[in-house]
């Protein structure tokens, strides 16, 4: 699998710096693979980053920050931390933010896949009438950056490769291993580049 960027060229003009490949026909090897690809990104310097055009990826601290939502003009928030018995946050009441919560939790035998059509259904809308999302989690590396990779192959057709090599140069993220594994079948199923 090889990666070149995909990124929207009014965003961002750096030329991928290497070329990428990882053969993700045994999930096994691959999961150590991507591992390896994920450790080489940005470290977190902040609670969010932008890591494709008006799409962000955070933490819990971001996603209560009034004034950083607010600079960002954030118009929609996608919680993949949720919690059944909280509901939608109270913040958002007034802040004129369209909320989808996700009760998902980081560990690697929980099911994320049935999430990502949902996911990449609501970013997609977000982002297709001119708003900017905020994908969070506790930390902003497993959960939320699971379901934002996602999008970026679901929605805009890149591969599970070229979605982390485009998130990883804006953002460390580190998604579990269950994780990577149910993105590689993902990866399978759209690409057919492997079983």
């Amino acid at each position: 699998m090889s990666y070149t960027s995909k990124l929207p060229a009014s965003w961002n003009d750096k030329p991928p710096h290497r070329r990428v490949e990882i053969d993700l026909s045994s999930p096994g090897l691959a999961v150590f693979e991507l591992e390896r690809l994920l450790y080489t990104g940005k470290a977190i310097i902040s609670h969010a980053d932008e890591v494709w055009p008006r799409l962000y990826i955070g933490d819990q601290h971001s996603a209560e920050n009034r004034a950083d939502l607010s600079v960002h003009q954030i118009t929609h928030i996608l919680n993949a931390a949720h919690s059944k018995h909280r509901g939608k946050p109270d913040i958002y009441v007034d802040m004129m933010i369209s909320y989808m919560g996700i009760d998902a939790r980081d560990c690697c035998d929980f099911d994320m896949s049935v999430n990502f059509q949902p996911a990449a259904d609501f970013i997609h809308s977000a982002l297709s009438r001119g708003g900017t999302v905020l994908v969070h989690c506790h930390v902003g590396v497993s959960r939320s950056a699971t379901l934002v990779l996602a999008y970026l192959m679901l929605k805009q057709h890149l591969t599970l490769v070229e979605a982390i090599c485009a998130v990883k140069e804006n953002r460390g993220i580190i998604p579990n291993r269950g994780f990577l594994r149910q993105l590689i079948k993902l990866d399978g199923q759209l690409f057919g580049t492997h079983k």
